[in-house]
């Protein structure tokens, strides 16, 4: 397919535009900076684009198969809410008038349902660090879940998300958040993007929120 994708040189993008080569996929990768340290292929392009800009996306969407959203801000330092829910306004409205309907994007994890019902960011020990992040999150989500002229794909992570190998591993679920038999719900960006990248190819999930964890 041809892929673009928004926030191509974080630490969830990056492994994501690596798993799209590998696959043999082309990739539009949109950075703030215009570049991808240290990534050349044959089938990567790299751009500037702003993902809260309507305009912008529609432009670099069109001709594309697929748009994937790996945009977030960095914690402590931006607007949550301006860069993630901006962001799902603008890939909407974006995708809309370029003619793709086809969105996968990454989710956070505090809006994900506990075995009790209530959601991970409304438990106190929830950092306050990263509240504002999830309500941001769940916000976006909403937004997702009114859409249904796009084949949109929400994809929570488990509750840690972090470096590690890539296993080719992981288990998915709905709105639970996913823990192992120690109660531990954890993640490696490399396994999240074989995650993603599985998802946009095999078409599944379609306007829904998924997760995924070991």
């Amino acid at each position: 397919m041809k892929i673009v994708l928004f926030g191509a040189s974080g630490n969830i993008g990056r492994p994501t535009t690596e798993e799209l080569l590998r696959r043999g996929h082309t990739v539009t990768a949109v950075t703030r900076a215009g570049h991808v340290d240290g990534l050349e292929h044959k089938a990567l392009t790299v751009t500037t684009g702003d993902v809260t800009d309507a305009a912008a996306v529609a432009g670099l969407a069109a001709s594309h198969d697929a748009v994937l959203s790996a945009v977030g801000p960095r914690i402590g330092q931006e607007n949550d809410r301006a860069t993630i829910v901006g962001a799902a306004r603008a890939l909407i409205d974006g995708l809309r008038r370029a003619g793709v309907t086809r969105l996968v994007t990454i989710g956070g994890a505090g809006s994900l349902r506990t075995p009790t019902g209530t959601r991970v960011m409304d438990d106190p020990d929830f950092p306050a660090l990263w509240k504002a992040n999830a309500e941001a999150q769940s916000e976006a989500l909403d937004l997702y879940r009114g859409v249904h002229d796009l084949d949109w794909t929400y994809v929570s992570p488990a509750a840690v998300i972090g470096a590690g190998e890539r296993t080719g591993a992981y288990r998915s679920a709905g709105d639970t958040l996913l823990t192992d038999d120690d109660g531990n719900s954890r993640i490696s960006y490399a396994d999240y993007a074989i995650a993603l990248v599985d998802t946009i190819e095999s078409g599944t999930a379609i306007r829904r929120r998924i997760t995924v964890a070991y």
